[in-house]
């Protein structure tokens, strides 16, 4: 039975304890294992002690465990612990010490694996609060109450884990919690273990090589559409390099319902490098109807060749042209090189004939897709002034989602933290 108490109160067990070593974070099944000593202690009012059983001088004695199994003791469980078995206190690694104030400590080294309801929001850049609950299983708050003593929880300050750093101090919480299956509410322990994920892991594997993948897209800016294979096989590769990265990644973690902060980083890196591919072929669509244009173009405008003819009557100085066989005259002031042409010079003349000379029909079929610069006088060409404007708006824009992700991810987890 439990020790009495004065006026019907509650035995007060204090809990410490020294966490050894965590194994490991299992984001997948969501739990941790963590090696530890705890200790509890209680005074046992019943308890008399022989003055011949403790040394000169001290104060108190340490008896064998199985000293322990003729003690009332709590029985303390770890309610979200998966492995009840392991996280029983046993007698295997455990010891039982009495002070001469009928105080009893038992301390035992126990391995436990905990559940954690992680959340992966702010994934990689996560703090996952993990709480331990002790809990007694038999004896309600009225009977028993459970504290933390002055020690709390202290962690081994040679502790390192591979992706996590063990924030602190840790909180503690003394709570009671009501159970419906055993109809009662019962003193509670909490202590929350904080995992706060390191960068640097995903900094060098996952954000740095991705966003030279979405670089190396911009190098098909600079090669021409004759290039068509290397373009292609640039843009594909990039593209099948970011998924076959992204999908790797999401093996690390389990699949949730929700969106994390590294589907965002995939998804903006997938879009840049996605529309690159898209820009090559509009690029491609407009350098295909241009030459349609062009080669129509040609085809619709007369041939101009410079005849002489004799001064008979009805006769003129003039540049003829034939279309099929019929012949047109126009004057021409063929001894002044000055002399201004009825047209506006265009490109691609026929040879021997003056440039002066090509009508406007050509300039106006060809419009959508090319045009003369009014400063120049050259022609420019839509595609390529699309390439040329690509060039610099890609990387800005990458640069601005890289200002606005990062900012915002760090005030989150601060946020959050």
């Amino acid at each position: 039975m439990r020790p009495p108490s004065r006026k019907g109160q509650p035995v007060v067990v204090e809990f410490s304890i020294y966490v050894v070593d965590v194994n490991s974070i299992n984001v997948e099944d969501m739990d941790f294992r963590v090696d530890m000593f705890i200790r509890q202690t209680w005074r046992e009012s019943r308890l008399q002690l022989p003055e011949d059983i403790f040394e000169e001088g001290d104060d108190h004695v340490t008896l064998p465990p199985e000293f322990f199994d003729n003690l009332w003791h709590p029985d303390p469980y770890f309610l979200n612990s998966k492995v009840t078995e392991i996280a029983e206190l046993t007698h295997k690694f455990s010891s039982v010490t009495l002070y001469r104030n009928q105080t009893v400590r038992y301390a035992a080294r126990m391995h436990a694996i905990i559940a954690c309801q992680m959340e992966f929001q702010l994934y990689p850049m996560d703090i996952q609060s993990c709480p331990i609950y002790i809990e007694s299983f038999s004896y309600s708050n009225q009977k028993v109450k459970f504290k933390w003593s002055d020690a709390g929880v202290t962690i081994n300050p040679e502790l390192k884990l591979l992706q996590y750093h063990i924030g602190e101090p840790l909180r503690l919480e003394e709570t009671n919690g009501y159970m419906i299956d055993k109809d009662g509410n019962y003193s509670r322990l909490v202590v929350y273990f904080r995992f706060e994920r390191q960068i640097g892991h995903h900094l060098i594997q996952t954000f740095a090589p991705s966003s030279l993948v979405v670089m190396l897209s911009w190098f098909s800016f600079w090669l021409d559409l004759d290039a068509i294979p290397g373009r292609v096989t640039l843009l594909v590769t990039c593209m099948l390099t970011l998924v076959t990265m992204f999908t790797g990644l999401r093996a690390d973690i389990p699949p949730v319902a929700y969106v994390k902060a590294l589907d965002l980083w995939m998804a903006g890196c997938m879009m840049f490098v996605f529309a690159a591919l898209g820009e090559f072929v509009v690029v491609k669509v407009l350098d295909k109807q241009y030459q349609m244009n062009k080669s129509k173009a040609q085809e619709s405008m007369p041939r101009l060749i410079p005849v002489r003819l004799n001064g008979e009557k009805g006769s003129c100085g003039t540049v003829a042209a034939w279309e099929g066989s019929g012949v047109r005259c126009r004057k021409v002031d063929l001894t002044s090189p000055a002399s201004p042409p009825a047209s506006t010079p265009a490109v691609h003349a026929t040879p021997g004939a003056p440039t002066h000379l090509v009508g406007v029909e050509r300039r106006q079929s060809i419009l959508q897709v090319a045009w003369l610069d009014a400063d120049t006088g050259q022609e420019r060409v839509l595609w390529r002034e699309i390439d040329k404007l690509s060039r610099v708006v890609f990387p800005a824009l990458f640069l601005l989602f890289v200002t606005m992700y990062w900012p915002v991810l760090l005030l989150k987890t601060k946020a959050s933290s």
